[in-house]
């Protein structure tokens, strides 16, 4: 959530970088709600003033006409009234205020590019290169069909659309990438955390998911109402809310592999084939608490750190800087890495990366002191996916296949694969 007093102070400045999301962003209500704020606080100075000036004329009039002051008393209550009633319209407009905020998304920072959509981002660098295949290469579902380890139809009889069954040696590469990006990342310091994987709905709240998408979110029926969580970043980044951190402490690094659940309530008619968009997936989550001062730089290597993961498995991928049309909500700053994908001969996101600065953190209040004594402030947050373990499995099949429908598998993973090199029809 936006800070209310920076809105205050640099109004015109926020809604104009605002603006640059496009979109369906309206910020009138806001802008409107903002002047009669403003509108409010001037006349309320001006009747403190009156109220301050009716007390010094009793004062004086006590002294030299005690007979006048029925009218003044009159006066002053009148002028007390008043200030009342635009000090309750002002809590109101506050209220409503504070309601709209946790419906806007955060400002992008100074360095992200300005640009209506995808077509607008900024590859920053690329690693590798593209396979060469000697043949024309089939897309990851076809693989998983044909070698008998990926079944959507009988998923789709038992849980519906966007499911699949993994079977075989495809269940245990799963497996193994997620083992073997967490042995990555917790060799780097991360810490390796088990979430809960059902979350109130303030935890949601706090990381920006709701209140504004609420249906793309599963959620629990009856009085017990919980969510299932779309990705790890929501119980990892609640883990310190209402916390006060010591500067000392940071960063603060963890990793998480967590099942991700989410409903893809505007994705009508995307990608319905195959593993790129599921109601259920795997994902190893990174999650940073980092200093105002260094939440920029966390980004930078906590995005290479998920680019390390591709680069030990030998998948050529590219690093994007988004630009502000295509940003995420919650984000200041985003990276998205994109995996190469032969059999569809394009890039999909892999990893998105992201600095929050302190837009969950006032939302989730999460804050740390600087040194012992100081007055707690926000911390930053950052998060990015380390990576999602079922669409790296996609570039696996499709990168490593060959033309008799077997599939390599990196070396990076035998150690994980029991000896298995490769896959082969069941």
């Amino acid at each position: 959530m936006l800070d209310l007093r920076n809105v205050a102070q640099n109004f015109d400045a926020v809604v104009a970088r605002l603006q640059t999301r496009g979109g369906s962003l309206d910020l009138g209500p806001f802008q409107r709600l903002f002047a009669e704020r403003r509108e409010l606080y001037v006349s309320m100075e001006s009747l403190a003033a009156r109220r301050n000036a009716a007390n010094e004329e009793m004062k004086r009039k006590a002294k030299e006409d005690p007979k006048a002051l029925d009218a003044l008393r009159g006066d002053l209550r009148a002028v007390s009234q008043e200030i009342k009633e635009k000090e309750a319209r002002l809590k109101e407009v506050e209220e409503e205020i504070n309601r709209i905020l946790l419906l806007i998304p955060n400002v992008p920072h100074e360095s992200v590019p300005v640009g209506a959509d995808a077509e607008d981002n900024v590859q920053v660098r690329a690693w590798g290169e593209k396979p060469n295949l000697l043949f024309a290469p089939k897309q990851h579902f076809e693989l998983g069909e044909k070698l008998g380890m990926l079944d959507f139809e009988r998923a789709a009889k038992v849980s519906g659309s966007r499911f699949a069954y993994y079977k075989g040696a495809l269940a245990r590469l799963e497996r193994a990438l997620a083992a073997f990006m967490l042995d990555v990342h917790t060799q780097k310091g991360y810490l390796e955390m088990i979430p809960p994987y059902l979350v109130l709905r303030e935890s949601m709240m706090g990381t920006g998911q709701l209140p504004k998408f609420e249906d793309d979110a599963f959620k629990t029926a009856g009085e017990m109402e919980r969510f299932l969580i779309p990705t790890a970043e929501v119980p990892v980044t609640n883990y310190h809310a209402d916390e006060i951190l010591e500067g000392e402490q940071l960063p603060l690094r963890y990793c998480a592999f967590s099942p991700c659940f989410r409903a893809e309530a505007g994705s009508a008619g995307k990608d319905t084939r195959g593993l790129i968009r599921q109601h259920q997936f795997h994902k190893v989550e990174l999650v940073k608490f980092a200093t105002p001062e260094t939440s920029l730089d966390e980004l930078e290597k906590l995005t290479d750190d998920a680019c390390d993961i591709l680069r030990r498995l030998g998948l050529h991928h590219r690093v994007m800087l988004l630009c502000t049309g295509d940003m995420g909500f919650a984000s200041r700053k985003t990276y998205d890495i994109e995996v190469w994908l032969p059999g569809q001969n394009t890039y999909r996101e892999i990893s998105s990366c992201s600095d929050f600065g302190d837009f969950q953190a006032r939302r989730a209040k999460i804050r740390y002191r600087a040194q012992k004594g100081d007055k707690p402030q926000l911390v930053h947050t950052l998060n990015g996916s380390g990576l999602a373990v079922g669409r790296t499995t996609v570039a696996i099949l499709e990168n490593f296949q060959r033309e008799d429908g077997s599939v390599a598998i990196p070396e990076a993973l035998w150690p994980y694969m029991g000896g298995l090199k490769e896959l082969k029809p069941l």
